[in-house]
């Protein structure tokens, strides 16, 4: 799964120059994200807990988009799918950013979570065009 968190210039050198006083927000929002894909059964109701084999979060600075790109990939070996594992953890790192640099701006906006591709589970594959 993928999603963006789109940004200010300002927001954008702060990230880049690791100038938030909370911490460095793509390690912490990645970490947030790993947590995310953990607890998704815990907050999407009817998402049944798996026990996942691998989780990876990775965080880029876009500057064409002024935007933090997060890619989230999920995988276990089970009879179902873990899409909603990695788009919890794209949301949950997109909104750890968020708080951590809302003192700066506000006006920052999340967008884009989606679906990169799935394999295995009942429903089959899914890759987006």
């Amino acid at each position: 799964a993928e999603g963006y968190v789109y940004v200010s210039e300002a927001v954008y050198k702060a990230i880049e120059n690791d100038a938030i006083k909370k911490g460095n927000v793509l390690s912490i929002a990645q970490i947030a994200g790993i947590m995310g894909a953990k607890k998704t059964a815990d907050i999407i109701p009817l998402c049944h807990p798996i026990g996942l084999d691998k989780i990876s979060v990775e965080l880029t600075l876009d500057m064409e988009k002024m935007a933090v790109h997060i890619i989230a990939k999920c995988a276990l070996v089970a009879k179902t799918g873990v899409e909603m594992e990695s788009l919890t953890a794209v949301a949950t790192a997109a909104l750890t950013i968020y708080d951590m640099c809302k003192a700066l701006d506000k006006s920052m906006s999340i967008g884009d979570i989606r679906l990169l591709e799935k394999t295995g589970g009942k429903s089959g594959d899914y890759r987006r065009k």
